[in-house]
């Protein structure tokens, strides 16, 4: 399967969404099923995973209903509250739903420490009981933060969204590269070729701007551990789903077919179990 590791849907609330700021108009509407399905088929993509954008546990139900509804919604990343005490008796109840692969918390809206707390550490373990996944949702500031949340962790399995969302539009990369290389490391971590074109100029970034991001990317994780994501219709404040697609597979062009297949699905289907 050819698979997009990462995009959203969402009823679009004002009051709620507030990080969808005003320069963000293009995606200040709803973005559900029926929009995407039509966009998957024309850049030939067979399914995605759906990631949670609001963190409460309605919206995770709701990715559930619609991962039911539609057949190319093949898993999702959902939402719950890792330091609840009955965070256990959560999960049980999630692991109900085959649809239901893993989780993830804005961190990068938390303090630069958040995934290093006690209290966090604790409940992130605990998704091991039910082999759910983890999405790592952060800022070049927080990496050393997750490194050692995935070092105390090796059991758990850890993706990177986004490339921890380097500073492109400053072309800052070298303490960026030296937090990622560390945690690349840990074999126990993915990362998600995603986000970039959200991080760079929106209206004037190029190839050469985010390459040399996908380069440390390659360089440090290699061809296995790492997987397509769209992060649409986030991505549309800065490119549509074609431009975001292209850019990844001009970047994986020289690495051969075997490589393309396993970051534009194969790897994903594999961390996630897809099915």
């Amino acid at each position: 399967m050819t698979i997009d590791s990462h995009q959203h849907f969402w009823f679009y609330t004002p009051e709620r969404d507030t990080w969808i700021t005003d320069d963000m108009a293009v995606i200040q509407r709803d973005f559900l099923p029926a929009d995407l399905e039509p966009v998957l088929k024309a850049n030939g993509i067979d399914g995605c995973v759906a990631v949670q954008a609001d963190q409460s546990e309605a919206e995770t139900t709701l990715l559930v209903s619609l991962a039911g509804a539609y057949d190319f919604i093949k898993g999702v990343v959902g939402w719950v509250d890792l330091r609840a005490a009955n965070l256990y008796d959560k999960l049980e109840a999630y692991s109900q739903y085959e649809e239901i692969k893993g989780f993830r918390h804005v961190a990068q809206a938390e303090p630069d420490d958040f995934l290093m707390r006690p209290d966090v550490i604790r409940g992130i373990r605990q998704l091991t009981a039910f082999d759910f996944t983890y999405d790592i949702l952060i800022y070049p500031s927080q990496l050393k933060a997750a490194l050692h949340l995935v070092r105390d962790l090796p059991d758990v399995k850890f993706v990177i969204d986004h490339l921890a969302k380097p500073y492109v539009k400053k072309g800052e990369i070298t303490r960026w590269s030296n937090w990622m290389t560390e945690i690349a490391k840990q074999p126990n971590v993915h990362c998600k070729l995603s986000g970039l074109v959200t991080e760079a100029d929106w209206h004037g970034w190029s190839k050469k701007d985010l390459f040399p991001y996908l380069d440390v990317a390659f360089e440090q994780f290699g061809p296995d551990r790492l997987m397509f994501g769209s992060d649409w219709p986030v991505c549309l404040v800065a490119a549509d789903y074609t431009q975001v697609k292209t850019l990844i597979e001009n970047y994986v062009e020289p690495w051969g077919e075997e490589v393309r297949a396993k970051v534009f699905g194969g790897n994903a289907v594999s961390f996630y179990n897809l099915v």
